[in-house]
């Protein structure tokens, strides 16, 4: 008798590929709108200095990513977070916050960030099925553009900033928790 080899998508607790699309967009949606609102809190802060027009930029390119999260969230009728009022008041204070630490320690929370959505986003593309190819380029797409932002944020001295072991770690840890409740709640 020949047994039948098990899938991944069959074991117990595993989620549908529907119920994990339904999941990573809302999780996405919650997490490009904290990123918006991080760089919103930087920009507060930081709007008068050198720094500026790069935030503003990386900013853009978030609001871009939500704009595309926000569509996917009504065309394929999926319920947003319910933590958003949270994620609205809590990244802009953590981009208020770093920022009033200095330009770099604003640099550093956005290293810490983009090495948590790099990670994120590979394990998303990695599970979404050939069914899901557009939704898993453009997690690619948007996945090279924090990276693009991990790496500006190295440039500008993110890493150099006084602390950098602690705050990242910090930021990591909340935005691996931010991840989590947002892909539930």
């Amino acid at each position: 008798m020949k047994k039948k080899k098990v899938e991944q998508s069959e074991l117990p607790g595993d989620l549908s590929q529907s119920d994990l699309v339904e999941r990573f967009i809302r999780v996405n949606h919650a997490g490009e709108f904290g990123a918006k609102r991080i760089y919103e809190g930087q920009l507060a802060v930081l709007k008068n200095t050198k720094d500026a027009a790069v935030i503003e930029h990386m900013k853009d390119q978030e609001l871009h990513h939500l704009e595309t999260f926000e569509k996917l969230i009504v065309e394929r009728k999926v319920r947003p977070t319910v933590l958003h009022p949270l994620w609205n008041v809590a990244g802009f204070a953590l981009g208020v916050g770093t920022a009033l630490l200095g330009p770099k320690a604003a640099m550093a929370c956005t290293v810490a960030v983009e090495e948590v959505i790099d990670e994120h986003y590979a394990d998303q593309a990695a599970q979404l099925t050939e069914d899901e190819r557009e939704l898993r380029e453009t997690i690619n797409r948007f996945r090279d553009e924090e990276l693009e932002h991990r790496d500006t944020a190295i440039d500008l001295g993110g890493e150099t900033t006084p602390g950098y072991p602690v705050l990242k770690r910090t930021i990591r840890a909340g935005s691996k928790l931010a991840i989590w409740l947002s892909e539930r709640l």
